[in-house]
């Protein structure tokens, strides 16, 4: 048995659920003449919703299809190796499940080796190779093909990307050794750092041709028969491949700085795996590959045993696994249909939560307001939207009309919801009117008709009081931009009963956003953890901290934003009502910030003013503040905001207002943006020894988004 495949059977026995990818080798005669071809599929036997990924087994089986065109290739029986998937998929990388179980260094160690060994192959096998991408490839998937001496991509593909910097690790198959040294390092960079930073951006087929991966793009419909001939072309001298020469000079230093300061900007420092693929990326100016492989192993092993890949994966299984089957959710079968919904109110959030509804339940939505200007508003706005996304091709024609026309404004209530099936309410935040439209909506809509609110904050107990039919309401939160933020905080009231439940969840899939059911308390998740350490920080400033000070403080986390920027996007004059509405239940723990009144008192929509691109305090809200004398340092500002978001958490975990402390993560990353390397918040809280020292205890078992034990 070869070293590869010892390190790969070993890797394997620590991985016994791995959906295995076989390497089928079959053979076939190229076109004009090209001489005898040896073609490798990689398929794990399902369809392409199961992608096909690399675990230990999978490339052992790449591996034995190598020796066996290997020994092919030195007989002279074939002219070239080429590698392809199955349908619609190529490969999508290393099985992550398997990752999540290595629990010594030296496991991670052999499986970033047994990768390189394997695929170097692609490169030593006497003929030349050749990659097909037929469909979507991600982190090992492109990578195999790196090592490969062509490439040629489908115009159809639309996944392919290095993704891994994301997840906390790097491309460590190759990817950050052999891509700089094809491409250059500029663009290196936007695959390896830029777009894995922006939430995973992938390349289409040809933008992967454009930026010179590929030496060739052929259309989906036909796209291996044309390689084959391609490939024929190649092999007999036919057709020349050109490839831009790399410039390894000053261009090379200006990449590695450019990807720094994209790093900086996403993660502030805050997770290493970024930092670790500019080095290597620095390293392999020299086109060392061995030295560039072997820094990519050794770092990949580092990364593997880190805290913050770990809380990565977790984050990546909330989103993919749990958002999918959402914790106290009732039986789909309960569900009513929804065939027409309502929208009270007719300004931006209602005028988003319109355009929403119509683009994903194709049903007719319409809008109300007090007066047809608002409403006329509204419904243009929502028009505009529309014909925005047509300009753009990503809507047709034809189904741009379709939306327009099932978008409409109607002052008569009763007209507008007689036929509703779904009614939500995005009014003004005030209790006595949002009752008061609940109680005439109650009049004028169907009986089985769910009354559905947006409220941020209140309690939707109360609002339903009164109501003869108070079963029927269910909180129904979305996070603006609603376009963009995937969280739908789904709030089950004292009286809601079982099939608006069902509904409201029914309804939330069909919007494709990420459901988590909520207790009915105050600010329910998200707002009331952002609202708790916003409060400190704002009150380290009201005590006499500097305002850059405090709002640097929690810098070293890589939270997308300050609290400052943070308290602008939301609204000065929304987060001093948020703090009031949880300061008049939890008085000893939510203060209502005096100089955050002033500022809303004095109309001022945001904090910060823009001095050369760079953020500052606007000097008219600096006049306005007055402040103690007790000044804090960046450090202990930072532990007073995450002491109080480790004893908020624990309250609302005792006081039952989600399942488990993994809601509170999805809540957080999917509403809030905060990033994957933290996990959310509690793996982070209980790997900085915050949960022990404020809870007396972990949030989440050892080996739950840490190192297993």
């Amino acid at each position: 048995m070869s070293r590869v495949a010892e390190v790969l059977q070993g890797a394997a026995g620590r991985f016994p659920g791995e959906v295995v990818t076989q390497a089928h080798v079959r053979h076939l005669d190229l076109p004009d003449g090209g001489g005898r071809f040896a073609l490798i599929t990689l398929d794990n036997g399902f369809d392409h919703t199961k992608p096909t990924t690399f675990g230990p087994r999978s490339l052992g089986n790449l591996d034995a299809a190598l020796d066996q065109v290997a020994a092919e290739a030195a007989a002279g029986e074939i002219v070239g190796v080429g590698l392809t998937g199955k349908p619609f998929v190529f490969a999508v990388g290393a099985d992550l499940k398997g990752v999540e179980v290595l629990g010594e260094r030296a496991e991670a160690v052999a499986v970033g080796a047994g990768g390189h060994d394997v695929f170097r192959r692609f490169a030593s096998l006497g003929v030349p190779s050749f990659t097909y991408y037929n469909g979507a490839a991600l982190g090992g998937g492109v990578e195999v093909g790196l090592h490969c001496t062509y490439r040629t991509v489908s115009a159809a593909a639309g996944a392919l990307a290095l993704p891994e910097v994301f997840l906390g690790l790097l491309p460590g198959w190759g990817g950050c050794t052999l891509l700089p040294n094809l491409i250059g390092a500029d663009r290196a960079v936007t695959v390896i750092i830029e777009n894995a930073l922006a939430q995973n951006r992938t390349l289409s087929g040809p933008a992967f041709y454009e930026l010179g991966i590929a030496d060739a793009l052929f259309e989906g419909a036909d796209f291996l028969e044309q390689s084959l001939v391609w490939t024929s072309a190649v092999l007999r001298g036919e057709l020349a491949v050109g490839r831009d020469e790399v410039d390894r000079g000053e261009a090379w230093d200006a990449a590695l700085a450019r990807g720094r300061a994209i790093a900086d900007a996403r993660v502030h420092g805050a997770a290493p795996a970024a930092y670790r693929a500019l080095d290597i990326i620095a390293q392999a100016r020299d086109g060392d590959l061995d030295a560039g492989f072997d820094a990519e192993t050794e770092a990949l092993a580092d990364l593997i045993m880190g805290d913050e890949l770990r809380s990565s994966l977790y984050a990546f299984n909330l989103v993919q696994r749990r958002a999918k089957r959402p914790a106290g959710a009732p039986d789909k079968s309960l569900a009513r249909q929804v065939t027409k919904v309502g929208v009270v109110g007719a300004g931006l959030m209602a005028s988003q939560l319109a355009l929403l509804f119509a683009r994903r339940l194709e049903v007719p939505v319409v809008l109300t307001d007090i007066d047809q200007e608002r409403i006329d508003k509204g419904v243009a706005w929502v028009h505009g939207e529309i014909d925005a996304l047509r300009a753009k091709g990503r809507l047709s024609g034809d189904k741009a009309n379709r939306l327009k026309a099932a978008v409409t404004g109607e002052l008569d209530r009763a007209a507008a919801f007689a036929d509703a099936d779904f009614v939500i309410e995005a009014v003004f935040e005030e209790m006595g009117l949002k009752r008061q439209v609940f109680a005439e909506l109650e009049a004028v809509v169907p009986e089985h008709a769910v009354l559905a609110t947006n409220t941020s904050s209140l309690s939707v107990t109360a609002m339903a009081a009164g109501l003869k039919h108070p079963g029927r309401v269910v909180g129904f939160h979305f996070f603006n931009p609603v376009a963009v933020l995937p969280l739908l905080e789904i709030v089950r009231a004292e009286q809601t009963d079982e099939a608006t439940l069902a509904t409201a969840f029914g309804v939330a899939r069909k919007l494709r956003k990420s459901a988590v059911l909520v207790k009915d308390a105050p600010a329910f998740v998200v707002n009331r953890v952002l609202t708790r350490f916003m409060g400190e920080v704002l009150g380290a400033i009201d005590e006499g901290t500097p305002a850059d000070v405090a709002d640097r403080a929690l810098a070293p986390l890589g939270l997308p934003m300050s609290p400052i920027q943070l308290l602008d996007l939301v609204g000065p004059a929304v987060a001093h009502h948020v703090a009031g509405t949880l300061h008049e239940v939890y008085p000893d723990r939510f203060a209502v910030s005096p100089n955050l009144a002033k500022v809303v008192a004095a109309g001022k929509r945001t904090l910060y003013v823009q001095d050369g691109g760079a953020p500052r305090l606007d000097p008219e809200v600096a006049a306005l503040f007055e402040t103690g004398t007790t000044v804090l340092t960046e450090e202990q500002v930072r532990a007073r905001a995450l002491d109080a978001i480790a004893e908020e958490i624990g309250l609302m975990l005792q006081e039952g207002v989600v399942a488990e402390a993994q809601d509170i993560d999805l809540c957080l990353i999917t509403g809030a943006g905060w990033p994957f390397h933290l996990g959310g918040v509690t793996p982070y809280l209980d790997r900085a020894g915050v949960s022990e020292r404020v809870l007396g205890r972990r949030l989440l078992a050892r080996g739950v988004a840490s190192v297993p034990a």
